[in-house]
Formats: structure tokens, sequence, C-alpha cells
């Protein structure tokens, strides 16, 4: 041991970490990144209403630290293990599936370990990056990948000189935050945007946080180590208080037209009781509570929207394993939609006749629920589960025969087990999982190596592009040769998407202006900017191939039937002979999803 390292043990400093030490850490990083994410939210390149990197890696992490909480395992190794995983089915987003790959290969660095130093530290992180550059198909310098590499290093050539834990922890943020810094002139989008890369600004409040619990420790001392059990008594003490009063549990979907805000449900039932548990999205969730006022939580519920699945039990008379249980059962794996639990997908317009609807319906949003797991209907060799943004989507999907729809999308990315609870449930040979979404698709591919059958991601980048995938499906042919057909098709098609530029910006070399309409490509490239909306979107069409027959208007939860019609008039004046079709899509934050054809 250095010198150095020798006089940070007498300043209270930490040269190693423990399961409960780890832990801490965590949730200080954990917490950092929730005091900045809207700092890295508002870093996204594409000034569009659902740039949020900060909100999917802050859902990721979340997952991760209340599943290492309920652990009982006082090991470095065994804590690590439960954030992997607990990242490993909360991931969102891209930005979250990376994330939750360089915590998995940290958690298999240091497995076997119920220590862990400096030195385990760097070899860990630099696990993790290697496994984060494995996660993606095409790695780009100037991102996340970038700067967890960067960091990586250095926590390696700090680990060789002092391998006290705060001492590599102090490198490896700094590196990280010249990594962020260099990510600008590594991307020319990033430099054109002026922002530095937001999932790298991310991972650096991560090891920022980290770094600072380590700082407060040696502050005011280490807990001696004679006295972690006193420590480890009174965390369960604090636990067992919780115990009292009421667990209410409930299914609560929104009032038509409207939605859930996760976050204020989360505060609100957290001003009412403990043990919060909000599993889902912002068209379903399912909610757990322990309060003295389970009435208090119902009247909470009914006035959000409505109710269903829900129990009450005094909590005094539960033994406390059981009540874990029956919390991680209700809420493992959020609700997922689905019309059609049969699994029967017919080829595209070949589901004429009615399939019996699941065991739960709500009449007033005309959505139908199911419990993850459960499976009915007769097993069938091929099924298709999509995600969908909106109401309408998901009826047109319904429409083309997919089995089950994951609510989720823009600003609302369903996590790796929101798909893998939607494909599992599906009692069919193989499943085809269409991401509908560009930052979906990692998360849906983690959905392969992690479900119990046989999975085939296809990679559509939208819901339109997915529409054009199942119209190539053929239900009669194994699910591994429909794949490279149905990617192609949904590629084939031509697709635009209108949204409110939401700051000043240049994109394309083209200046943006807050508040004006913006047209973008399936890879968010933008076609045309206008104040006038309507200019904007024609525009847009101008650039759209010659020979097209149809275009498609799929009007979104901010405009109606009304404005879209009249849009629709005006793209047929301006392609004569090209037939318009309107459709109402729901989707949030995108005025309109245009396909042509």
């Amino acid at each position: 041991m250095t010198e150095r390292s020798v006089r940070d043990r007498s300043l209270g400093s930490q040269p190693s970490w423990d399961g409960h030490a780890l832990l801490a850490a965590f949730a200080a990083a954990v917490a950092n990144l929730e005091a900045h994410v809207d700092e890295i939210n508002d870093l996204n390149v594409f000034p569009v209403p659902d740039g949020d990197t900060g909100s999917n890696m802050v859902a990721t992490v979340g997952v991760a630290l209340d599943e290492a909480r309920r652990s009982t395992d006082t090991s470095a190794d065994r804590v690590a293990a439960s954030i992997s995983f607990g990242a490993l089915m909360g991931a969102r987003g891209n930005s979250g599936v990376i994330l939750s790959q360089i915590l998995n290969g940290m958690a298999t660095a240091i497995a076997g370990r119920e220590q862990i130093d400096g030195l385990d530290l760097a070899r860990a992180l630099g696990l993790g990056s290697e496994m984060a550059y494995a996660a993606v198909k095409h790695p780009i310098e100037g991102t996340i990948l970038t700067v967890i590499r960067e960091a990586a290093a250095a926590a390696d050539t700090a680990a060789q000189r002092d391998e006290d834990i705060q001492a590599v922890l102090a490198a490896t943020v700094a590196a990280a935050d010249r990594a962020v810094a260099s990510t600008t002139a590594l991307l020319p989008i990033l430099r054109e945007a002026g922002v530095v890369d937001s999932g790298g600004q991310g991972l650096y409040r991560l090891l920022e946080g980290a770094h600072a619990y380590t700082v407060r420790r040696r502050e005011v001392g280490a807990v001696p180590a004679g006295d972690r059990s006193s420590a480890r008594r009174a965390r369960v003490t604090a636990e067992s208080d919780e115990a009292y009063g009421y667990e209410t549990m409930f299914l609560l979907q929104p009032s038509l037209g409207n939605s859930l805000d996760i976050d204020e449900l989360r505060d609100q039932l957290g001003s009412m009781g403990g043990s919060v548990l909000v599993a889902g999205d912002a068209q379903a969730v399912k909610v757990h509570v322990h309060s003295e006022r389970p009435d208090e939580v119902i009247s909470l519920g009914l006035r959000l929207g409505t109710l269903s699945r829900i129990t009450v039990e005094n909590l005094d008379e539960q033994v406390r394993d059981v009540r874990e249980v029956r919390a991680a059962e209700f809420t493992a794996a959020e609700p997922v939609t689905a019309p059609d639990l049969e699994a029967g997908v017919a080829r595209a317009g070949r589901n004429g006749s009615k399939r019996k609807r699941s065991d739960r319906h709500d009449a007033e949003s005309g959505q139908t629920t199911f419990s993850p797991g459960v499976r009915k209907g007769p097993r069938v060799p091929l099924a298709v589960v999509a995600v969908a943004a909106g109401e309408g989507l998901a009826r047109i999907f319904h429409d083309l025969g997919v089995a089950a729809i994951v609510r989720g999308g823009q600003a609302a990315n369903p996590s790796t087990g929101e798909l893998l609870a939607a494909v599992d449930a599906i009692n069919a040979d193989e499943v085809l999982l269409l991401s509908n979404g560009s930052n979906v698709i990692l998360a849906a591919r983690q959905v392969v190596t992690l479900a119990k059958g046989t999975v085939h991601v296809i990679p559509t980048r939208n819901a339109a592009e997915g529409f054009a995938a199942l119209l190539a499906l053929d239900a009669d042919r194994p699910a591994a040769d429909n794949v490279a057909n149905m990617t192609e098709r949904g590629r084939d098609l031509a697709t635009l998407q209108v949204t409110t530029a939401l700051r000043n910006t240049r994109l394309g070399g083209r200046a943006v202006r807050r508040g004006q309409t913006i047209v973008l490509d399936p890879n968010e490239g933008l076609v045309s900017a206008d104040d006038d909306r309507e200019e904007a979107i024609l525009t847009a069409i101008a650039t759209l191939p010659a020979g097209i027959e149809l275009v498609t208007l799929l009007y979104g939860d901010e405009a109606d039937l009304a404005e879209a019609q009249d849009l629709s008039g005006r793209i047929s004046k301006s392609r004569p002979g090209v037939e318009v079709e309107v459709r109402h899509g729901g989707q949030p934050h995108y005025r309109y999803l245009i396909s042509a054809e």
C-alpha cells in the first residue's frame, strides 16, 4: 500500500468498498444524474420534444437502484449483479441500453469479490467499456462510448499508482469531463448544434456523483468496520417501520384523451406512504404503496383515471417475505396493451374474423391489458409484437393482426423489461418484434437473448415503417425468412415526421428557430422548416420521389381531423394524381407522421 493510501485511510477515505458502500455510491450517482436530468435532455442535438436522453438514463438507473436496494446480500459482487440486472430490465432508449451494458460489464468483472478496491473498479470500467462497444452494431466516436473508454483508461492508469477508490474515481471523473468536452469536435452534428454528447454528459454526472460520495465519506469519516453491523441494523429497522398500515395495489389507466405523469404520480404517492413502486408508462401503470390510508391512495387513482385489479392488504397480518414477493410479482413488469392475446397473426388484411378479447377490457379507453407471463389461447407458429405511441396507431396494428402492443414511443421509450414481458406472454413458437422507433431498437435487440422463446427484431424507425413491414409478412414462412424482407419493405417506405422546434439551433447547415414547424426524415435529418406549418409540410412533400401514388397522413394528438383533411386537400393540389389518405394516429409530440408509396 502506498504512503498516500495509508494517509487517506486515516482521514476516512475508502481504499475498498463492500456491498453497503457500493450501494451508497451508486445511490449518490443516481441522485446526481437526477439532479441534472434537464441539463442532459437539453443537450439533445435535435430540437424535438422527445429529446429524452437524460430521462431514459434516469429511468434505467432508477430501476437498477430499486433492484439493488431489495437485495439482502452485502457483498460487492452481489450488489453489482443486482444493479446490472435492474439496469438491464429497466433500460430505456439507446442511452439506457448502452448504460446497462456498461453496468453489466462492471458486474461481470467483479464477480466473486466481496469487496473491491480501486484496481477492481478500473478493471470493471474497462470491461464495461468493452461490453458497451459490443452492444452497438456500428460504434460512433463522440458519444457515450468515447466517454466510458477514456474514463476507463484513466482509471486503469490511476489504479496502477494508487489502489484507493477515491483516487481512482477522481482520475476517472476528470477524464470523463475531458472526454465529454471532446465529443463536440469528434461529431460534426454536435459541432454544428454547439452541444456536447448528452449520453456522455449523463455518464459523467453518474461518475461525478459516485466520486462526491467518496469525498463526503472522507470528510465525515468512514463507518468503522466494527460498526457495520449496527449500520445494517438501523437499515433493517427503517424498512420494518414501513411495514405497518396497508398495502394498496392497482392498475391505473388515464381517462379518455389524457395521459399519466409518472413522476408526479410517484411524488404524490410518496407523500402518502412508503415502498412506492410505479411501473408502466403514460397510458397504463401498476401502483404499489404502503400507507395508513388506502382510501386516499385509491381516491388519487380515481381522480386520474380508471382502476382495476385493486387489492388492499393489512400489512400487520403479513409476513415480511410474503409482502416483498407480492410487490415484486405485481410490479415486476409494466402493463402491456394487448388487444389480441390469442397471438394469431395472419397476413395483413386476412384477419377479418372476430377474435376473443382478453379477460379485462376498459370500455372507456378501448384498451385491453394483461398480466405478463399469463399465456392464453392455442399455440401458434408465429406472432408479432409491436411498439405503438398512440391510440390510433395501436388500433391500426391490431387491425393488421399484431398479437400484442407495447405502449411507448417518443418521450416514452419502453424498457427492455416491458418488451420482454410482452414477448414472453405470447404463446407462439417465434415472435417478430417491431421496434417502430430508432430509440427502441437497442432495447428490442436485448430481448432476443433474454426471451424464453425465439425472437427476431424488425428495426423499424417509426410506426409507418411498421405498417409497411407487416404488409410484407408471410405468416406461412418461418420468422427468420421474413426478417430481411420485412425490414427492407419498411426502409423502402418514404416517411416524414412533423413537429415543433424547441430551441434555436442548426441542422443540416440550416438555422432553425424555436417555435418553427420542422419536418424530419426517419433518421431525424432536417427536410424543411418554416414559421408556417402548412408551408413546411408542403415543402417536405415536394421532396418525395416522383411516381408516388399514395400519401398517408397519420395525425397526432396535437392535430384534429378537420385540420388533417384541410392539409390533405392542399397536398392533393400540390401533387396531382396522388391519393391522400387521412388516419388517426394519436401519437404525442409529432403532429403528423406522413408516409408515401
